[in-house]
């Protein structure tokens, strides 16, 4: 007798649909360190902090006051105001809490950006940074467009050539995603290069932005630029987001917040289409983020910075390894070029086995962020949200292993 349930079948687009391979590594990783395996971890994006401890009592406090219900799905409105004047401050324009949604984190808004601006199998195109983080792609196939690859270059400090931009874009282009500082690479785009990107973009009638700046707090040189900063046409064709996670050490609690005044209303209905609102707790936290004491995270900030000095230190003096400053995030995105060669790896991503199973160090392979850029080598991206002791121990292995596989 034929079993019932054995032909049902997924749909293409689930099928295909892709994922963010950190978490894939980190299953490797949890599995190694379950059989005694003392591996240092370089592989996640999350910082090793801890939430201060005013945020945390912020939610507690919400949650004994009863705050536990259902919110209205662009967020409370005092965390509404909040991140409004937040963006206003940093970003230096003029921010109102109506153009403000919240939502659980940063990735729904990749979604509910391309849902919004680009339709289902019309042929439009999505342009995104490649290497890139990978939600940018996997949406764009999940949304029924065509993705369109921008490349990072090393020779230009890991940003594109905004000549490729205009190469690229056309009549079908619905939404440029920019992200800034850069994951993997950690690039910075500098107030000039945002200039010359929007001159492209206010060329094209149906052009819009989706400007992740989820890092724009880590920026270590200078300080951080805005698309939405250059002009107000730029600021209204920007979708302009931010999250506690990273900034605050908040990456469980889930709270992202977007700047759009067309675009509220819209992003607002899906996010009542899909999770009715965030978290009503975690929300009075993010608040308290926004508009306590920022001492802990400038704390962070300066730890930050001086790992990233000693992550980029360390990883020049192996032979074979030749690794850019980045000016901002918590990456590093080291050329692996000659080691591969040196050790016999064919490209990156064997080289990062043979790490994490020889050396007992995990990172992640450039493939893990999009197909490989033409002519640009071999990299590998390490995060640099561990602790000094950890980023010396870690990157003393590397070296070690090197010495005896070279």
């Amino acid at each position: 007798m034929k079993e019932k349930n054995k032909d049902l079948k997924l749909s293409e687009r689930a099928k295909n649909l892709g994922t963010e391979n950190a978490f894939v590594v980190l299953e490797e990783v949890n599995e190694l360190i379950g059989q005694g395996k003392d591996i240092i971890s370089f592989c996640i994006g999350q910082p090793d902090f801890d939430t201060p401890q005013n945020i945390k009592d912020a939610a507690k406090q919400a949650i004994d006051e009863g705050r536990t219900g259902y919110t209205g799905a662009a967020g409370i409105p005092k965390l509404r105001e909040a991140a409004a004047k937040w963006f206003s401050k940093t970003r230096k324009i003029k921010v109102e809490p109506d153009s403000i949604v919240i939502t659980d984190g940063g990735k729904p808004f990749i979604m509910y950006s391309i849902l919004s601006v680009a339709d289902y199998s019309k042929k439009q195109e999505i342009i995104f940074p490649n290497p890139g983080f990978p939600i940018y792609e996997s949406q764009t196939k999940a949304q029924g467009c065509k993705g369109v690859p921008l490349y990072l270059k090393e020779e230009k400090g890991f940003n594109f050539d905004v000549e490729e931009l205009k190469e690229k874009v056309n009549d079908n282009t619905r939404l440029l995603i920019l992200n800034s500082p850069q994951n993997p690479t950690g690039g910075v785009l500098s107030k000039k290069e945002l200039e010359e990107i929007a001159d492209v973009v206010l060329e094209k009638e149906n052009l819009w932005v989706f400007s992740d700046e989820v890092y724009s707090q880590l920026v270590y040189d200078g300080e951080f630029q805005s698309i939405a900063s250059v002009s107000e046409e730029m600021q209204e064709r920007t979708i302009m987001v931010d999250c506690v996670s990273k900034t605050w050490a908040m990456t469980g609690w889930r709270l992202g917040f977007m700047s759009n005044k067309k675009l509220a209303k819209t992003f607002e209905k899906w996010v009542t289409n899909i999770h009715s609102c965030s978290g009503h707790p975690n929300q009075y936290a993010a608040l308290e983020a926004l508009t306590g004491p920022q001492n802990e995270p400038d704390n962070m900030y300066q730890e930050f910075k001086t790992r990233r000095d000693i992550i980029v230190e360390k990883l020049n003096e192996i032979e074979g390894i030749e690794c850019l400053q980045p000016g901002g995030a918590f990456y590093v995105w080291p050329n692996v070029t000659e080691l591969c060669n040196m050790t016999k790896c064919k490209d990156s991503e064997e080289l990062r086995k043979r790490l994490l199973y020889e050396a007992e160090v995990a990172v992640l392979a450039d493939i893990h962020f999009g197909p490989k850029v033409p002519n640009e080598g071999e990299h590998i991206r390490l995060s640099y949200a561990t602790s000094q002791d950890k980023i010396k121990e870690g990157i003393e292995k590397i070296k070690d292993w090197v010495d005896k596989n070279k």
